[in-house]
């Protein structure tokens, strides 16, 4: 990962929770699976790539009570996801000004950075809309997004020449191989096709309801109890 990211995280490194081994969870997680998705009793595997975890009422975990992922990779190896509805203090122009970048662009000075997860939280983390240009690092997620760790997307958008819509994040969701589908068996999170406009255009408080409104629910509807909601 290119360094920039990772400075821009480390300026901020306190305000945002740590996590020490990759993929922690707390204690007695429970997560509920999409209502259509069955787990597969086979050896036949779920790709989740390009979905929204979203989190259920009896998450033990503050750190992702009332979260909704975004899932940017899932293989037979893990998966990688960042979370999208928790704002932090930090604003662009706060974080752009530590890392020797000057952003002029008056609608993104207050615009938040946010907490991706608990994972390496001293990196950054962009997801944005698949663009023309080639950035150093980045993955691209099938659905029309992207993800980009190197410090030429932070350029582009202090310059006006950036994605246009784009989430920064500081750190990432982690799972090793089997962790979230165990999570998932055990019933504790709802999964649903994920929309861009939730991402970008959707504000941050509004997120997990719109989240679960793709699955024609409400959190009025969701119980703490497994399978039920």
């Amino acid at each position: 990962m290119h360094t920039g990211c990772a400075q821009a995280a480390s300026v901020a490194r306190g305000t945002i929770r740590q996590a020490s081994v990759y993929g922690a969870r707390g204690p007695q997680l429970r997560t509920v699976f999409a209502k259509i998705r069955p787990m597969p009793k086979s050896n036949d595997r779920i790709n989740l790539t390009n979905q929204f975890l979203i989190a259920m009422p009896n998450m033990a975990d503050p750190t992702f009570s009332g979260t909704v992922v975004y899932l940017c990779d899932h293989t037979e190896r893990g998966a990688l996801g960042l979370v999208i509805n928790r704002p932090t203090d930090i604003d662009l122009q706060a974080l752009f000004s530590r890392i020797d970048l000057k952003l002029e662009i008056e609608p993104l000075l207050h615009v938040p950075v946010y907490f991706g997860g608990p994972v390496q939280t001293e990196r950054g983390f962009v997801l944005h809309d698949a663009t023309e240009s080639t950035y150093t690092s980045s993955m691209q997620v099938p659905g029309g997004l992207e993800m980009t760790t190197s410090k030429d997307v932070l350029e582009a958008v202090a310059t006006g020449k950036g994605p246009q819509r784009f989430l920064l994040t500081l750190g990432h969701a982690g799972w090793g191989a089997g962790q979230l589908e165990e999570e998932i068996s055990k019933n504790g999170w709802l999964t649903v096709q994920a929309d861009p406009k939730i991402v970008f255009d959707v504000p941050a408080e509004d997120r997990f309801e719109a989240a679960l409104a793709l699955l024609g629910i409400s959190s009025s509807m969701l119980s703490g109890e497994a399978g039920h909601a």
